[in-house]
């Protein structure tokens, strides 16, 4: 995993509701190797802000085949790198960004005839049209049903974008907007996408087809009601791949009933870039990640909330524990991957390592 930055050039600035533009980046011919991305993946960015360095991700909108890289970054309140890409970034502009990565992809297949199921609601929509171009393209025998939720119509994201997808795709797309605020005439489609609602949509949208697999994007609540919903609705969990924007906060509390540790101190090596960075962390201090910042190492982050995989590292010697994970995969944690925001130590001798 790379976690280098690079210098690239916004190319392209389109906004695509009245509170979120998307961002398209010039990349050069010798970085487009290391940029070529899965369809659900996102970009870490770096920029200088009111002279203080601010990080973000945000997923990919465009598809692999478009031999493009956008993003679309929605408003939110009080929010840095949110308020300066709709407001002052400009045509020309550089950032600093990182190369793709994110376990929330999608590996499209020719010969499959699968139906798909994409759930997203508002800026949640990113990774997942780009999911939906990728399948519509690539596995010309499959079919999908995309929910969608929205406050409004004017909120829709990508709506001239998905209309003529769904005007191109008649037969292999179902496109269903669902509208918090706004009344279509359609009991079913007014409110939000929750878990009494989804057993209804389901049954009315998808009750004759089996489910293939999902894809979910958007809020922490809306994500675990739908996981929980399919589920029960017959799908395995295996099945459902889902990526969180926005975790609620972390409390540190004792989940497993365990008998309380005295702290202690633990020494930490951290392997970065092949140079080696030592530090002494209490068990009840603050993250590995931060602990290493402070100690001088340019360790890779962006949400520091758990959602996104930028700051994983692998555990090479010693234990640790996460607070919480919405990012790596089992497999990734039986390996020993961590994400080093969460991360905290659990014996007094720890070897990590962003560079496997």
């Amino acid at each position: 995993m790379s976690t280098n930055f690079h210098t690239l050039k916004v190319s392209e600035l389109q906004h695509e509701t009245e509170g979120c533009v998307s961002v398209a980046f010039e990349v050069p011919l010798a970085l487009q190797a290391e940029f070529q991305y899965s369809a659900g993946q996102y970009l870490t960015f770096k920029t200088i802000i009111d002279n203080e360095e601010v990080r973000r991700s945000y997923s990919l909108c465009s598809a692999p085949h478009e031999n493009n890289w956008r993003v679309a970054i929605k408003e939110i309140p009080d929010g840095k790198f949110s308020s300066f890409a709709n407001h002052q970034l400009q045509i020309g502009d550089s950032l600093q960004v990182m190369a793709p990565m994110g376990n929330f992809k999608f590996q499209p297949n020719s010969s499959a005839k699968q139906h798909y199921l994409l759930v997203g609601a508002g800026s949640g929509i990113t990774p997942i049209i780009s999911i939906l171009k990728t399948i519509l393209r690539e596995e010309p025998l499959s079919t999908v049903t995309l929910f969608y939720g929205n406050k409004g119509m004017n909120e829709i994201i990508f709506r001239e974008e998905l209309e003529a997808l769904k005007n191109k795709y008649l037969d292999r797309m179902n496109l269903v907007h669902i509208f918090s605020r706004e009344n279509i005439g359609v009991p079913l489609l007014k409110g939000r996408i929750d878990a009494a609602r989804i057993p209804l949509l389901l049954q009315a949208f998808v009750n004759n087809q089996t489910i293939d697999g999902a894809y979910i994007c958007g809020p922490q609540e809306m994500i675990l009601a739908v996981k929980d919903e399919l589920i029960a609705f017959g799908l395995a969990a295996n099945l459902i791949h889902f990526e969180l924007f926005h975790a609620a906060p972390v409390v540190r509390t004792n989940q497993n009933n365990e008998a309380k540790v005295a702290a202690f101190e633990s020494h930490i090596e951290l392997i970065m870039d092949g140079e080696v960075t030592d530090f002494y962390l209490s068990s009840e201090g603050p993250s590995i990640l931060d602990a290493a910042y402070k100690a001088g190492a340019d360790a890779p982050f962006a949400c520091k909330g758990g959602v996104c995989c930028t700051c994983k590292a692998k555990v090479l010697r010693g234990e640790v524990s996460m607070d919480v994970n919405y990012a790596l995969t089992q497999e990734e944690v039986e390996a020993g991957y961590v994400l080093t925001c969460q991360a905290h130590p659990k014996s007094s001798d720890i070897l990590i390592s962003f560079d496997d």
